[in-house]
């Protein structure tokens, strides 16, 4: 127990050591939600995942010069732990980074993200989920502004993102079709970076460069495979410098399907197709056009791989179906209790309800009794005054007739 509460105290403490920096992952989505787009869903308390992903991009051009064959590869791994209900922490390094540069040139280790996930807020019964991801992203590679990569320099730089989660499901969100929304803000806090070693100043950004990262997915679970399909891409709203490679605006359509043998495996196999063709704006007389030609600043394609295993807990490898099905009713027991709550307080209602009723019906009647009782009394008060007026009239009459006499 210990041991738990020391290193539960030990990832508090670097979460409290970032959480005064803001978040959004432009590249890769590690834990809950889709390959990019990532859930308002956090881990659970405990659990522990790592995810290795692959993206690559490559074709042969033909030109004046002869043919070229142009390729981009990179790998990176990713650590979730779920650190209580609506706390995750992500930490993602970037292993492997092609330069695009030729011979032996690529990035070994390349960056480093740190993030923070606060997610899975949602009222019972309710098939919504709200959250937001706080990241940094900290340059260790010795080459940054690649081509094909998204826009990177060597300083630290930070964002933050919002995402909502709906589910058609809401007792078992995870199982049921759903929806996923992100929208986020990156600083690239490049200010004074040099785009160019021993570059003039143009190659030194002036101001900082800044963009919006959006994204929406759905995702269709099955017994063994999932099948998901989502939009992502940024917005600069602050165009890094004229000698920067990837200035430009983009915008892919990723479909994948996942399999899922076992409870605590799941591999990952999706494509990305570009959409939006920006065109290139990058001023090559300061930076080395490494590709013969004017060359889109992203690939027209990638092909994604990925694998995620659940290291912890140990009980995932040892769990059935039964105690599958009791972990996912245990988890759900606070919105069993508040749907029997509220089902109680509604039969409640509806019994005070039906008690009203009764209780108009009788005023009713009473009101409805009284009033004939008034009505019956009005009537013999009628009568009697009406007799009383007769017998005056006979001796009035009777004493007319004895003064004639």
């Amino acid at each position: 127990m210990q041991r738990s509460k020391f290193f539960t105290a030990t990832l508090l403490a670097v979460i409290l050591g970032f959480a005064s920096l803001a978040a959004a992952q432009p590249n890769f989505n590690g834990g809950k939600g889709l390959t990019y787009v990532t859930s308002a869903w956090t881990l659970d308390p405990g659990y522990l995942t790592v995810t290795g992903f692959t993206r690559s991009f490559g074709k042969v051009g033909n030109f004046a010069t002869g043919a070229v064959t142009i390729w981009d590869v990179s790998g990176r791994v990713s650590l979730n732990y779920g650190l209580s209900r609506h706390f995750e922490l992500v930490v993602a390094p970037q292993v492997y980074q092609d330069t695009n540069r030729g011979g032996s040139g690529v990035n070994l280790p390349s960056d480093l993200f740190v993030q923070v996930k606060v997610g899975s807020f949602s009222s019972p019964g309710s098939s919504l989920a709200y959250g937001a991801l706080l990241s940094t992203r900290f340059p260790l590679g010795k080459t940054q502004n690649i081509p094909f990569e998204p826009y990177t320099t060597q300083k630290f730089s930070w964002g933050v993102g919002g995402m909502m989660t709906y589910s058609r499901d809401p007792l078992y969100p995870e199982e049921g079709t759903s929806v996923h929304v992100n929208l986020g803000y990156w600083n690239h806090n490049d200010v004074g970076a040099e785009l160019a070693a021993g570059g003039p100043p143009q190659t030194k950004p002036g101001t900082m460069s800044q963009e919006i990262l959006y994204g929406v997915g759905v995702r269709v679970p099955k017994d063994v495979f999932d099948i998901s399909a989502e939009l992502y891409g940024n917005v600069f709203i602050q165009t890094p410098p004229t000698a920067a490679y990837s200035r430009e605006n983009y915008l892919y359509f990723t479909p994948s399907v996942t399999y899922k043998p076992i409870r605590w495996f799941a591999f990952n196999f999706g494509v990305d197709i570009r959409l939006l063709e920006g065109e290139d704006t990058t001023d090559y007389t300061y930076v080395s056009r490494t590709l013969p030609g004017s060359q889109p600043n992203y690939g027209s394609w990638r092909v994604n791989l990925g694998a995620k295993f659940t290291l912890l807990p140990t009980s995932v490898y040892k769990t059935d179906e039964r105690d599958i099905l009791m972990q996912k009713a245990e988890t759900r027991r606070e919105l069993f209790e508040q749907i029997i709550k509220e089902q109680r307080e509604t039969e409640a209602a509806e019994s005070e309800l039906e008690r009203i009723k009764a209780e108009r019906i009788r005023a009713e009647k009473e009101l409805e009794r009284l009033r004939r009782i008034l009505e019956g009394r009005a009537g013999k008060t009628q009568e009697g005054n009406g007799t009383e007026t007769e017998k005056e009239k006979d001796k009035k009459k009777k004493s007319d007739k004895d003064d004639n006499q």
